[in-house]
């Protein structure tokens, strides 16, 4: 049984847990330490944005343990239309491929419906192979790439 609900504030120490599976496919050049104190803001701000400016999801099973976490907000493509951005989506890696991230995602979808919007994007890393292929299955599809050169 797993069910999906709106983030409480003891949910944090749980969020803030899973900031290092946010840098799965970071790339080597990256500085790991940099990258984790930037996750750690990021989930910061959509925490103390929810319910206002962002959303975020807990997923737990029936005895009420925390399996992961999901944020989604109000975002602006380029071309000025609106649309909702799922910032983060981390599970921890003993649940992956038991439901959890799907049913994350599942609860954003509805959020981004009921907010009028008719996009959900979300972003990852090139090199997350895993993620990119769990966002393929669920429908997502390629819209931008981002190239880096080391100078």
């Amino acid at each position: 049984m797993l069910r999906v609900r709106p983030y409480v504030p003891d949910d944090r120490a749980s969020v803030l847990s899973l900031a290092p599976r946010l840098a799965i496919g970071m790339q080597p050049w990256r500085d790991l330490a940099l990258w984790l104190s930037t996750v750690e803001v990021w989930l910061t701000e959509s925490i103390n944005q929810h319910n206002q400016k962002a959303m975020v999801f807990i997923s737990e099973d029936e005895k009420g343990e925390r399996l992961g976490f999901a944020t989604v907000s109000h975002s602006t493509h380029f071309t000025g239309k609106r649309q909702a951005y799922i910032g983060e989506l981390a599970t921890p890696e003993a649940v992956e491929g038991r439901g959890v991230g799907t049913a994350l995602l599942e609860a954003c979808e509805q959020w981004a419906r009921e907010q009028g919007y008719k996009l959900l994007t979300v972003s990852t890393g090139a090199a997350n192979t895993r993620a990119v292929s769990f966002y393929h299955h669920l429908g997502f599809r390629d819209e931008d790439v981002t190239l880096t050169k080391l100078l």
